[in-house]
């Protein structure tokens, strides 16, 4: 008797437990009687009916740690779907472009469940589907384009990936929010290609600045010789022009001295004598000096004329005489 009373409160503990499911935020629970739908739980606690109604059991992407220590997504059954945004990170494939070049693409899926009666219901496996998904329409994205439109467009192959697959899986009661493309790996041959060409025209970019840089060097030079040329020639110039003006000056200060001499000595002879016959004798005796009084001159001469000249220094004398 106390074993059969054992046994019924034990039964009667097992059916509360099962009978009460509590369910948390951002989580639902799809509840089918008899095997088929009845109702869909939300957050908090609620009360079902054992044995006839169960929960529905629903895959899901969860993150397991591999041996070489990465992290991959691996695809578990739960009773309670997550409704929180989930990112499902797809395993790298190869992919073939337009030009027959085959590159390997590694992508990231942002999507979230609002459905979760639909995405239990509309389709068998929803995580394989939106990755089999996601692969086939990346292969005719990336088909259209060549390699070199592949590598610089990851911008636009992301929009309209997520524009397809959020397109696609509205039936599923799923939302595509974002897709990237974590890695796009080329061929090593592809690879040291574009290495070898990067780095020819890094090479080529450094060969045209260190060309410009001389040039502008040499223009710079050319310019400073010849504005140095220029001042030098100027300032040559504005010395002769000094120079030039001061001998005109200083000849100009000698003929006035001279002229102020000759007029003196115009009028203290003006009345004894012929003035002009004494100043023709002067200037005579002046150039004769200056002829003969070089370095090399060793002869002595009296010109033809020196009879004149003496005549007029005679002629002096007998002024001076008369005085």
């Amino acid at each position: 008797m106390v074993v059969f009373l054992l046994s019924i409160i034990i039964l009667a503990a097992l059916i509360a437990c099962t009978s009460l499911i509590i369910v948390q935020q951002q989580e639902a629970v799809i509840i089918e009687r008899l095997g088929k739908y009845n109702k869909t739980l939300g957050a908090g606690p609620h009360l079902i009916v054992p044995i006839i109604d169960a929960p529905r059991a629903f895959p899901r992407i969860v993150k397991v740690r591999g041996i070489d220590g990465r992290i991959y997504a691996e695809q578990r059954y739960s009773k309670r779907i997550d409704l929180r945004e989930t990112v499902y990170d797809f395993p790298r494939q190869n992919v073939i472009t337009k030009d027959n070049v085959t590159i390997s693409i590694n992508a990231l899926l942002y999507f979230q469940i609002i459905n979760a009666r639909e995405a239990v219901y509309a389709i068998e496996n929803l995580p394989e589907a939106i990755e089999k998904l996601t692969q086939t329409n990346l292969r005719n994205l990336v088909g259209q384009l060549a390699l070199d439109e592949t590598l610089v467009s990851r911008d636009i192959i992301n929009d309209k990936l997520r524009e397809i697959l959020d397109k696609a899986t509205d039936k599923w009661g799923v939302k595509v929010n974002r897709v990237e493309l974590q890695d796009i790996v080329p061929p090593a041959s592809i690879q040291n290609a574009m290495e070898k060409e990067k780095k020819a025209e890094q090479d080529r970019r450094a060969t045209i600045l260190e060309a410009e840089g001389i040039k502008k060097a040499a223009v710079l030079t050319a310019e400073g010789e010849k504005m140095a040329a220029i001042n030098k020639a100027e300032g040559e110039k504005q010395a002769e022009i000094l120079r030039a003006e001061g001998i005109a000056q200083a000849r100009i200060i000698e003929a006035d001295a001279e002229r102020e001499a000759i007029q003196r000595i115009i009028g203290a002879l003006a009345d004894k004598g012929k003035p002009d016959q004494y100043l023709i004798a002067m200037k005579y005796l002046e150039t004769l000096s200056n002829i003969t009084s070089g370095e090399n001159n060793k002869v002595v001469y009296m010109p033809y004329e020196a009879t004149g000249i003496l005549s007029s220094v005679d002629g002096i004398k007998q002024m001076f005489d008369k005085q």
